[in-house]
């Protein structure tokens, strides 16, 4: 079973609807993914791009 590392976002830059997938590392590793898919907000169907996940944040710690 795939584990959440191989998610991709993709996200519609008009309203920010997300839909999550997964995409071959193999054969797409240098390329953005670019789906066309149904966005319920728009009615119509719209193309999808992928985007950075956010990663984790680091906490800073203070010297003082």
């Amino acid at each position: 079973m795939a584990g959440q590392k191989q998610l991709v976002i993709l996200q519609n830059k008009e309203t920010g609807e997300v839909y999550y997938t997964r995409k071959n590392k193999r054969r797409l590793a240098d390329h953005k993914l670019k789906l066309r898919k149904y966005s319920p907000k728009l009615n119509k169907h719209v193309i999808f791009e992928e985007v950075k996940k956010a990663g984790k944040k680091k906490k800073i710690k203070n010297k003082e």
